[in-house]
């Protein structure tokens, strides 16, 4: 599974496209993954639009996640769903999920990414990197170097979240994560699929930058 740009949705950023026409034109720019994310449709309507994303993502060949909602993603046949630490415990869920299942959880120290690692999390997001106004309950950013410390504490994928946008998306990277997971700097720009495409670039620039400097000398 790739994570480099991890792309979520919010019907409340988009300028009025619905989370199905996110996931199309990030996709499309370059979207590694799209997760679902939505507090307040029921399940049902979740479940309908999860499985839109499903054939979207599909297609692409792009991952598909579903925030919180483990009976949402497992109804609509996505890669996995994504816990915060109020959610269903890791390690709950995996005891729930199939095999192959993609569990990600969201952290804010290293303890609390050992322990996900530990109960089977296939991915650790690190939340909020910067301060954010996309996710009010995120609360203050936990800056670069808390990313580097769980890079090192952990051999899972480390995605980075919250306030990262195209101007401090290169220095993320450099600090060890493996992925950025981006809202507003993606979905809420009139175009979709260039913002997309933009902030793919940057990864993957930064990335082979950092694969070269790796890369003994003969």
């Amino acid at each position: 599974m790739k994570y480099d740009l991890y792309v979520v949705t919010d019907e409340t950023l988009s300028c009025g496209r619905s989370h199905a026409e996110i996931a199309r034109l990030a996709v499309a720019g370059g979207a590694d993954m799209v997760q679902l994310r939505d507090k307040v449709r029921s399940c049902s309507d979740l479940v309908r639009i999860g499985r839109e994303i499903r054939a979207i993502t599909r297609a692409a060949g792009a991952g598909f996640i579903v925030n919180d909602r483990l009976d949402v993603a497992l109804s609509c046949c996505a890669d996995g769903v994504h816990l915060g630490q109020g959610d269903m415990s890791c390690g709950v869920a995996r005891q729930i999920a199939p095999p192959g299942f993609v569990i990600g959880v969201s952290v804010g120290s290293v303890a609390v990414a050992r322990d996900a690692e530990r109960d089977g999390a296939d991915y650790v997001a690190v939340s909020p990197v910067f301060s954010t106004g996309s996710k009010y309950d995120a609360g203050p950013g936990h800056g670069l170097s808390l990313i580097r410390e769980i890079r090192a504490s952990v051999s899972i994928p480390v995605i980075a979240i919250g306030g990262i946008g195209l101007e401090n998306a290169g220095e993320v990277i450099d600090a060890g994560a493996d992925g950025i997971a981006v809202i507003s700097a993606v979905i809420a720009s009139p175009d979709i699929t260039r913002a997309a495409r933009q902030m793919a670039d940057i990864i993957a620039e930064r990335k082979a930058i950092g694969n070269n400097r790796r890369t003994p000398v003969p």
